[in-house]
């Protein structure tokens, strides 16, 4: 399983990014997947996740209604568009992924639940 997290950049607050992880290696259709984030003295926190056996997916209430995941399972590629970013969402940026299935809460609520991991994309948003 491999995984490669890219589309990070600086932004200013209210602008849009979208990033995109790159999977090989495995059917990520079968996957529960996620975006992560974690900032200086934080914890790695869950903002956006997908099961496999759920369409709805599942958003951290500080990104609700600004960021959407979403995958495309023909190029093998799992994406978080984020919109009106606030400066409260710097962070480094990570995509994981997880062969066993739950709700789409679940591994967001429990980042540590996540077997499989990309390198981190770094995201500053500027006031």
């Amino acid at each position: 399983v491999q995984l490669q997290a890219s589309g990070g950049g600086f932004v200013q607050a209210g602008g849009s990014l979208r990033l995109s992880c790159a999977t090989s290696g495995f059917t990520l259709k079968d996957y529960d997947v996620g975006w992560f984030r974690q900032a200086p003295g934080k914890e790695r926190e869950g903002v956006g996740c997908i099961s496999a056996s759920s369409t709805s997916p599942y958003y951290a209430d500080s990104v609700k209604g600004r960021f959407t995941i979403s995958t495309d399972n023909a190029k093998n590629m799992v994406y978080l568009q984020m919109n009106n970013l606030e400066p409260e969402d710097t962070a480094v940026y990570y995509c994981a992924v997880d062969a066993i299935s739950y709700d789409s809460s679940w591994y967001c609520k429990r980042p540590s639940g996540m077997d499989y991991w990309g390198k981190g994309t770094q995201v500053t948003v500027s006031s």
